[in-house]
């Protein structure tokens, strides 16, 4: 039995990670404002705010009359080191210096997943409304304040969780991940099947081969 998976997210690298993982997918991007959805529940943790986020990227997607009889995926990334939850940076300035910090030491990226299952039951639509987060250890090597200067202007780090990549110009910043490395690209497979199993759907109904 075949599925449709939309995937709420703009994300150019989530998409790269879904087809070639050889799954079909197509994308809606939410409208939601990550800033608001978190303000109205306070003082979160980054694992919590990961998956609250998801969530609410998921939801808004799979209430548009163009994600009916799909499965509805919402994923977000926060990046958690010392204590404090750094989302993308957005300014140069911000990105510097989180990443002269980030030097030599290492952080949890927490990726929530979060999955609606808006299949019609008489096509074996589960209702389900499933999330989970996948958490994964970073660990930077030493950075030069050259090379953060010139990774910063490349543009790369302003619009990433953590200001880095792992599958970019970043990764050559970073010396080990301990967790799934798709967690810090921003969508861990390995979590997109089990919340498929959830749902009833195998992964495999999901490939394009």
């Amino acid at each position: 039995m075949t599925a449709h998976l939309i995937l709420a997210s703009a994300s150019p690298a989530r998409t790269k990670l879904l087809s070639a993982a050889g799954i079909a997918h197509t994308v809606l991007v939410s409208d939601v404002d990550e800033d608001e959805v978190a303000g109205r529940y306070g003082a979160l943790d980054s694992f919590d705010t990961a998956l609250l986020l998801a969530r609410a990227k998921s939801e808004s997607v799979a209430s548009l009359p163009e994600a009916a009889d799909a499965l509805v995926l919402g994923c977000d990334s926060v990046f958690e080191f010392d204590g404090e939850s750094h989302g993308k940076p957005y300014e140069p300035a911000v990105a510097r210096e989180r990443l002269r910090r980030m030097s030599g030491s290492s952080g949890l990226l927490h990726t929530g997943h979060w999955m609606v299952d808006n299949r019609n039951p008489d096509d074996g639509g589960s209702g389900a409304t499933v999330g989970a987060v996948a958490t994964a250890a970073v660990h930077f090597a030493q950075i030069s304040d050259a090379e953060i200067d010139a990774y910063v202007a490349t543009g790369e780090p302003l619009l990433c969780a953590g200001s880095f990549t792992l599958d970019g110009l970043g990764g050559a910043f970073i010396t080990r991940v301990d967790g799934d490395p798709h967690t810090i690209v921003g969508l861990s497979i390995s979590t997109l099947r089990e919340l498929a199993r959830s749902a009833g759907v195998s992964i495999t109904d999901l490939w394009k081969l």
